[in-house]
């Protein structure tokens, strides 16, 4: 029955551009995420460009603990590591590649640390509710790692080589050839760290047995079969090894391997009134735990899905724009060795429906609405509400509501033992409003939120000595998200830009009235960017307030607050060359985000980057 309705809403939606041929302007970039641009009319974003990335290169977790509002718990420097957004924890985020929901089918979730840095052309950090568009787990967020390609461009390429501290070099190389109906990109990178760094306030700790290594390989091409229509398809290969730290060189080393594939094929249609997005995707996602270096692997994983995507879109008059969006996915989970999980499969099918108004230049109204049909699961009508409103030059307000959702995972579902069958879906009805000020080249936002979540699912003890999931919790999260940003160029030969954030999270357990474990109350992140001609200069500080690692709120165990500040220095020689150099946690602060994980003190890269 799930695959009848999905397939029905899929082919109904793909034969309506059959029959409209209004033309509409060529666009010079093809964007593989189509509906980012129209996210974008209603919600603030945090946009990274790879020159960003590049600023913090070791890996996801860094660049998004530096330059976004979320709050990433790491376990060790390349270990393991999850985000939080407003609050919730890492079930609770969605991330989204190319516009395709990539979390994993077994925890639910996406480890930063096995998600690749590099090869994307954006990365984009989104706050708030999402599922009727982005699926399941876009409850506090979305991270969307978005590639594109353009076209009458040439050839283009870079390459970028880095020699960092404890033992680390990364290289990444891209190149891009497009002319007026074909373009193609190609980019691979490695990066490998012997990570042996230590802290000896923190009982003398040595980051033992902490060696990680990734390669990652993305390929996209894009056709203009005609005026009006691309055929496009990117891909993503990526291979990694994370040793995990042992407390003495006597204990087995243990490791995980992780290997990924992601593929879309998509073909698009654009019109005056009319578009058309046409997908179909393959992800697996593959991994591996060696509880001793010498020996078969312990347990593990291979996840594989198949997934199918129409996204319709139709002007109905100049003012009214109608949305619908049909999806059919299947996934596929077969546990290897220990790993407490068999052979399972279920298919999941969405029909989502959005209105758009544009009453008039300053002021635009968004409603969506959408089901989801999940096999053996209940899942809740999903809805959405936006408007924004540009009052006069200096102020504009944006209000959002949304009941979003995240249903259980396999390892919720069918671990053996404590897996339940009987669990249901996480919900969340939240809204928040932003309001944007803009004065003399300074833009300030104040977002404040309200989340309530219900039937959040936990793992714990039971009276049989094993942990099992159940649905218990009732959270309670509520905070301000706000951004300064400045930026100008003056006397041509100079260029400045400055965005500082700070946040405020409570986010409590309505059971007990405690704060959620990793939740720190507040955070405040800047980045100062200044370019003179050849020479550019850049500036972090990150400061991360009291966090509690127990349920009880106890100060003993919890994390106390600690700033660190990053700077680095570039400068182009010679017209193509460039050599830069970073140094990270000036202060030489010793701190962690997880209990009992520190992360590096003082370390230092010098890199170069060619461009042709």
């Amino acid at each position: 029955m799930i695959l009848k309705r999905a397939l029905t809403v899929l082919s109904v939606s793909s034969c309506l551009t059959i029959y409209y041929s209004q033309e509409k302007n060529i666009d010079t970039v093809f964007v593989f995420d189509n509906q980012m641009k129209k996210v974008k009319l209603f919600h603030s974003l945090t946009t990274l460009s790879p020159a960003d990335i590049q600023k913090n290169s070791s890996n996801l977790s860094e660049v998004l603990r530096f330059q976004s509002p979320v709050y990433i718990k790491e376990n060790g420097r390349g270990a393991v590591s999850s985000p939080s957004f407003r609050g919730t924890t890492a079930q609770q985020t969605a991330f989204v590649w190319n516009g395709i929901n990539i979390n994993s089918q077994f925890l639910g979730q996406g480890d930063i640390n096995n998600i690749a840095v590099f090869g994307y052309d954006q990365v984009e950090i989104k706050s708030g509710g999402g599922s009727v568009i982005y699926g399941s787990g876009a409850i506090g967020g979305s991270i969307h790692l978005n590639n594109d390609l353009s076209f009458n461009q040439g050839f283009k390429g870079v390459f970028n080589s880095e020699v960092a501290s404890f033992g680390t070099y990364n290289n990444f190389a891209k190149a891009a050839f497009s002319n007026d109906k074909f373009s193609f990109k190609i980019s691979g990178n490695y990066l490998i760290s012997q990570n042996d760094y230590e802290v000896p306030e923190k009982n003398n700790y040595i980051n033992r047995n902490g060696k990680f290594y990734n390669t990652t390989f993305n390929i996209g091409t894009a056709y203009k079969i005609a005026d009006n229509q691309t055929i496009s398809w990117q891909s993503q290969f990526y291979d990694a090894t994370q040793n995990y730290r042992i407390l003495e060189e006597s204990l087995n080393k243990t490791k995980y391997e992780a290997q990924t594939v992601r593929s879309l094929l998509s073909w698009d249609i654009n019109k005056s009134k009319i578009s058309n997005s046409l997908k179909a995707a393959y992800t697996e996602d593959n991994f591996q735990y060696y509880g001793n270096f010498g020996e078969p692997y312990t347990s593990g994983g291979i996840n594989k899905n198949y997934i199918f995507k129409n996204d319709f879109n139709y002007f109905i008059i100049p003012k009214l724009n109608i949305n619908i969006i049909g999806e059919f996915q299947q996934n596929k989970g077969e546990g290897l060795g220990d790993s407490g999980i068999r052979n399972v499969s279920r298919n999941i099918g969405s029909t989502a429906g959005l209105l758009r108004f544009f009453a008039t230049p300053n002021l635009r109204f968004e409603a969506g609405i959408k089901q989801d049909f999940v096999e053996k699961i209940n899942s809740p009508l999903l809805y959405s509400f936006s408007g924004k409103w540009k009052a006069n030059n200096w102020y504009s307000l944006n209000l959002n509501f949304s009941k979003n959702f995240r249903f259980p995972s396999f390892n919720d579902l069918y671990w053996e033992p404590g897996g339940n069958i009987n669990l249901k879906s996480e919900t969340s009805v939240q809204a928040d409003m932003n309001h944007e000020f803009s004065v003399a080249g300074f833009t300030l936002s104040l977002s404040p939120y309200y989340m309530k979540i219900d039937n959040m699912i936990r793992w714990l003890p039971t009276s049989l000595g094993y942990w099992a999931t159940f649905n218990t919790d009732k959270v309670e999260s509520y905070g301000l998200e706000s951004q300064l940003s400045y930026q100008k160029s003056f006397n041509k030969n100079h260029f400045i830009k400055l965005v500082a954030g700070y946040i405020y999270s409570k986010s409590v357990d309505l059971e007990n009235q405690k704060q959620l474990m990793y939740v720190p109350l507040h955070k405040f992140s800047s980045n100062v960017d200044y370019q003179y001609k050849f020479l550019r200069v850049y500036a972090q500080g990150m400061f991360n307030g009291l966090t509690y690692t127990t349920s009880d709120e106890s100060r003993k165990y919890a994390i106390y607050p600690y700033f660190v500040m990053n700077a680095g220095l570039s400068a182009t020689l010679i017209k193509n060359y460039t050599l830069g150099i970073k140094v990270n946690n000036i202060t030489d602060t010793v701190y962690e985000t997880t209990a009992y994980y520190p992360l590096p003190k003082r370390n230092y890269s010098i890199n170069v980057t060619i461009n042709f």
